[in-house]
């Protein structure tokens, strides 16, 4: 399958002022308050992934976007019987909760799931794991193309992931807003190991409207060994959870 060089954004303004959105997502004097979830500090400096990610974005990406997720995540189960319940567990029955708890458990957990499937030193792709790849795709490239043409196609906001399925095959699928492939809600559920985040806030400042050259330097980055590591846990029925 070859990339396609479309814009997924016309039409679309949801995202279209990150800045703005920054400004609105802005937190008040105790950032983390004592609670029942962690919020991770970035496994690299803010700097270190450049020039494919610069540390302007980092700061606000992390610092404003993901830190205003926890936030109203922690806000939407306050009080609330699954306070403290394991992230996947309140995604499989995520239909039986609210909007904010949909939304802001996505945005907490999808972040989380980022930026620790990138690094500075990506490391080497395990030899099962290029193996499930090749069968289950056709070849590597085959597998760059396809998750290639889901990040540049998902139309607005959204995330590509790969996943393992239930029966331990591979597949690309994307999902829009916050949405991610453990939820009851989606189309096509599984465990996920590699995720992008193609939210304008992830990229708008620095590439502007060049959504694929953001994908494509995406490849120069990633964590292969944890990816690895996600996908033999995966083979055994375990999420990677904060």
């Amino acid at each position: 399958m070859s990339c396609q060089n479309t814009d997924p954004h016309e039409g679309h303004d949801h995202d279209a002022n990150p800045e703005e959105e920054v400004k609105n997502m802005t937190l008040t004097a105790d950032d983390l308050e004592e609670s029942l979830y962690a919020f991770p500090d970035l496994p690299y400096a803010a700097d270190a992934l450049e020039p494919y990610i610069d540390a302007h974005i980092m700061e606000l990406h992390y610092d404003k976007h993901h830190k205003g997720y926890f936030k109203k995540f922690l806000a939407a189960v306050e009080g609330k019987d699954i306070n403290g319940m394991a992230l996947d567990e309140i995604f499989a029955h995520v239909s039986d909760h609210s909007v904010a708890v949909r939304n802001n458990a996505g945005g907490y957990y999808n972040h989380w799931m980022f930026w620790t499937n990138l690094s500075p030193e990506p490391g080497e792709i395990s030899e099962s794991l290029r193996t499930a790849i090749e069968e289950d795709f056709g070849s590597f490239e085959a597998f760059q193309d396809e998750f290639n043409l889901a990040a540049k196609t998902q139309f607005g906001s959204g995330w590509a992931w790969l996943i393992v399925l239930p029966g331990n095959h591979l597949a690309v699928v994307s999902t829009p807003n916050q949405d991610n492939p453990l939820m009851n809600v989606v189309p096509e559920q599984g465990i996920p190991i590699l995720a992008l985040d193609v939210w304008e806030h992830a990229y708008y400042l620095q590439y502007e409207n060049r959504r694929g050259d953001y994908v494509s330097n995406f490849w120069e980055i990633i964590d292969w060994e944890t990816v690895s590591e996600r996908y033999e846990m995966a083979l055994e029925g375990h999420v990677y959870n904060p």
